[in-house]
């Protein structure tokens, strides 16, 4: 006899199915890989004729800056050097303690109602709390972009990504952010320290990339757990 899920746990499988990161990524990757595909030079408009030999629209270049990356179009290497530690720790020690005693009289009507361990007290109260933490992260490779666009100052937008296709998976390294002509070796190639605003992405997908990933309908309990 077959059996059916019932209609809640049904309507549960497909809500969290519909936001699984697979069949939601498909369209998100497709937008970062127009975001970070390579950037080309346009056609430079016909200089117009103004009888001199010289044009300083026709790709010029001064001699001191030699055949470092200037122009939209241009490649740049950059090297990932990224290392990062952090540590964080803190404790808290407290101890307090009381004691209060009262002799009773010995003598007299009162002595009858009131014994040594009657009026004797003490208190005592310990605290002790710890906490620690350590976060470290190190990325090291090169990775080629290009020249998105360059501003008055100098400065000048790069982007790119790299594409990896192993035996058991995809691997994808994206980064953008600014640098300066200044920075560059030259060979047209800067650390990723250098780099201004830097956005690194490296991610996966693929048969290793999901075995280490909640499955579907976990990772949708986990979020309505209140625990």
């Amino acid at each position: 006899m077959m059996r059916t899920l019932s209609t809640p746990l049904l309507a549960l499988a497909l809500i969290a199915f519909a936001a699984s990161p697979a069949i939601a990524g498909k369209k998100k990757r497709d937008i970062e890989r127009e975001y970070y595909a390579p950037t080309v030079m346009a056609q430079p408009p016909v200089p117009q004729a103004n009888g001199s030999i010289f044009q300083a629209s026709m790709g010029y270049t001064p001699l001191t800056s030699g055949a470092r990356a200037t122009s939209v179009g241009d490649i740049i290497t950059i090297v990932l050097v990224e290392r990062t530690q952090a540590t964080k720790s803190n404790s808290a020690d407290t101890s307090r303690n009381g004691n209060l005693g009262l002799t009773p009289p010995s003598t007299g009507p009162l002595s009858k109602l009131f014994s040594a361990s009657d009026v004797a007290m003490g208190g005592q109260n310990t605290f002790t709390g710890k906490g620690g933490a350590t976060q470290s992260n190190a990325l090291s490779g090169e990775i080629t972009v290009t020249v998105a666009a360059v501003y008055p100052n100098g400065t000048m937008m790069v982007k790119g990504e790299k594409a990896l296709t192993l035996n058991r998976g995809d691997e994808f390294i994206q980064i953008s952010g600014l640098v300066r002509q200044a920075d560059i070796s030259p060979d047209n190639r800067i650390a990723s320290t250098r780099v201004a605003d830097a956005k690194i992405i490296y991610t996966g997908k693929g048969e290793i990339a999901r075995a280490s990933r909640q499955g579907w309908l976990q990772r949708f309990f986990s979020m309505i757990s209140p625990f």
